[in-house]
């Protein structure tokens, strides 16, 4: 049973924010064109959509340079979504050599304007030390920015921080409160954490059949941890009634998708097994799979 609470994810969001408000900027060629017009004329909207369809190839070619030089434009008046696409682009050297310190730059301002996604950025760079020194209690702090705007990556972060004391004390009831928010907006790291901490009662009494709850959550989204903690569940009867074929089914989900450990744990129920029970189970991983895809997960 992997029971063990995830590290803090210090990833940047590395995707640019898309279509601001520009009206029918773009839907003919002569919109187009008029956008272009508004753009060089300073209207702040047409210059940030330009950038977002130079950057996405949206009715025009693809062209990094061209898009983050309409950001610029839109960035040097404000316009915190500009802002936070210069600081993306500046992260990953897109349109632009790389540059540490200028994506700080520019995740900054559109931070402090509150744009959520800049805060949980920033937050990354703390974690890891990049651009920036290396500062938990920082990065803790503009997490929290984001986290009290809704977003889910950030709450899921904060939970994590919490849980592992990380650049604040520990505590696990305020680790549960913020994997609740982000399990409760379908964050699949969240709702696996959220089955961990009911599992061992981190922060709440102990209770297997929650535990199964979440990791039910997480699985849905195809999630490898938590299918494989189904599968054990299943196995043993813990926090609901024991079945094999349904055990044989997670576990397969999960080895799918690269577990060794997964695989061999399969390998080994399936010597317990009837081959009718394994052949049900198969055509139940089968079915799952399909509908995984099928609703996008």
């Amino acid at each position: 049973m992997q029971k063990s609470i995830f590290l803090i994810r210090a990833i940047l969001l590395l995707t640019v924010a898309s279509w601001g408000n520009a009206g029918d900027c773009f839907i003919t060629t002569f919109d187009l064109d008029d956008c272009n017009v508004r753009a060089k004329e300073g209207d702040v909207s047409a210059q940030y959509n330009l950038g977002v369809m130079y950057a996405d190839g949206q009715g025009i070619p693809q062209d990094h340079s061209k898009a983050l030089e309409w950001y610029a434009k839109a960035a040097a008046q404000g316009y915190a979504e500009a802002q936070y696409n210069l600081g993306v682009m500046y992260a990953v050297g897109q349109g632009i050599p790389q540059d540490d310190s200028k994506a700080l730059e520019w995740h900054s301002k559109a931070a402090a304007q509150g744009d959520a996604k800049a805060q949980y950025n920033l937050g990354g760079m703390y974690v890891v030390g990049q651009g920036v020194p290396q500062d938990d209690s920082k990065a803790f702090g503009w997490y929290a920015k984001a986290a009290a705007q809704g977003d889910a990556k950030a709450q899921y972060t904060l939970g994590v921080m919490y849980a592992g004391g990380q650049g604040i004390p520990q505590d696990d009831s305020k680790a549960l409160e913020w994997h609740s928010k982000a399990a409760a907006q379908g964050d699949a790291e969240a709702q696996y954490n959220l089955g961990v901490m009911y599992y061992k009662g981190l922060g709440v009494p102990q209770d297997h059949s929650k535990a199964f709850e979440w990791y039910a959550k997480a699985a849905a989204q195809g999630y490898a941890k938590a299918q494989y903690n189904l599968g054990v569940m299943y196995v043993v009867g813990l926090g609901v009634l024991q079945d094999y074929v349904m055990a044989h089914m997670f576990l397969n989900l999960a080895a799918v998708q690269g577990g060794k450990k997964e695989a061999r744990a399969r390998d080994h129920l399936t010597k317990l097994m009837t081959p009718s029970q394994i052949e049900e189970a198969q055509r139940r991983a089968k079915e799952w799979g399909f509908g995984v895809a099928r609703s996008g997960r």
